[in-house]
């Protein structure tokens, strides 16, 4: 600190001319706007990614069900995720012959720009080959005298024919019943997959069609799943109840009818197609 004596005159105090003045507003106003756009442009500058989308495969979609849900998902051309099946490598058995029909496991699977459709598919198989590769699985099947995959095909039947949850067991008891007797199966719903559709009524010349899934016509288990089962249908194929079945028809919503009675089938059969008939008429 310098003293100064109070005698001393005193200094001029400086100020800036009108043209410093004007320099100093600019610069002032040019630290403001500085202030307010680094931060505008530090944002625009961070990469925008849209939050992800949810794609919902319900229990018991077929694969082509599948591929255009997830081309609506990812916003790609009809056809493009069924393409891309041969380039996903996917983790298949050696009995699908890459066909991952039964292995798009069902569930809730997010998705987002990113997402590929080799990606999505490898990820639903490897879950199925998770849930369908537990010990649990494996033992049943071994016990019912069945590989996985054919577990999976019969669990894709009784997802698919199944009216309830609880009709799950027996329906999966009927077709190991009928598979013990060399009988055909004849089920309605392989008829469907084999005619690319989903109804009740089967007339006689569908069950003539010639196809590997016409299991009217032919003996044994289609040659792929129908449809690709969630949980409570593959339990019900490893763990089906005991019992005496052979047939089964849905007379009704919430009425199925499990019998091991030829005649007793007829008798329900003959009322399904009355109620099939009343619902059409009314």
């Amino acid at each position: 600190m310098v003293n100064e004596s109070p005698d001393a005159p005193p200094r001029p105090r400086l100020r800036p001319t009108r043209r410093g003045r004007l320099v100093l507003l600019i610069g002032a106003v040019l630290v403001v706007a500085a202030a307010v756009l680094l931060p505008l442009l530090l944002l625009g500058s961070e990469e925008k990614r849209e939050p992800p989308r949810s794609l919902v495969i319900p229990e018991g979609w077929r694969a082509s069900q599948v591929y255009a849900a997830a081309d609506k998902a990812l916003g790609l051309a009809p056809g493009s995720t069924e393409k891309a099946v041969p380039r996903a490598e996917l983790p298949l058995p050696a009995a699908a012959g890459g066909n991952p029909e039964g292995y798009l496991f069902p569930a809730t699977y997010p998705v987002d720009d990113e997402t590929t459709p080799e990606g999505l598919l490898r990820y639903m198989v490897e879950t199925a080959a998770k849930r369908f590769g537990a010990d649990h699985i494996t033992a049943g099947a071994e016990r019912n005298s069945v590989s996985v995959y054919q577990t999976v095909t019969i669990a894709a039947i009784v997802q698919a024919e199944a009216d309830t949850v609880s009709d799950m067991g027996k329906v999966a008891r009927v077709i190991y019943n009928r598979l013990a007797q060399d009988m055909a199966l004849q089920m309605d719903s392989t008829l469907n997959y084999a005619l690319k559709r989903s109804t009740l009524d089967t007339t006689t010349g569908d069950t003539k069609i010639d196809s590997p899934y016409n299991s009217y016509e032919r003996k044994g288990l289609p040659p792929t799943p129908i449809g690709n089962p969630g949980e409570q249908a593959m339990q019900a194929a490893i763990r089906p109840p005991a019992g005496p079945w052979l047939y089964f028809v849905t007379v009704g919503p919430g009425d199925t009818r499990f019998t091991d009675s030829y005649d007793e089938q007829r008798t329900n059969v003959d009322e399904f197609n009355r109620n099939r008939s009343s619902a059409a008429t009314g």
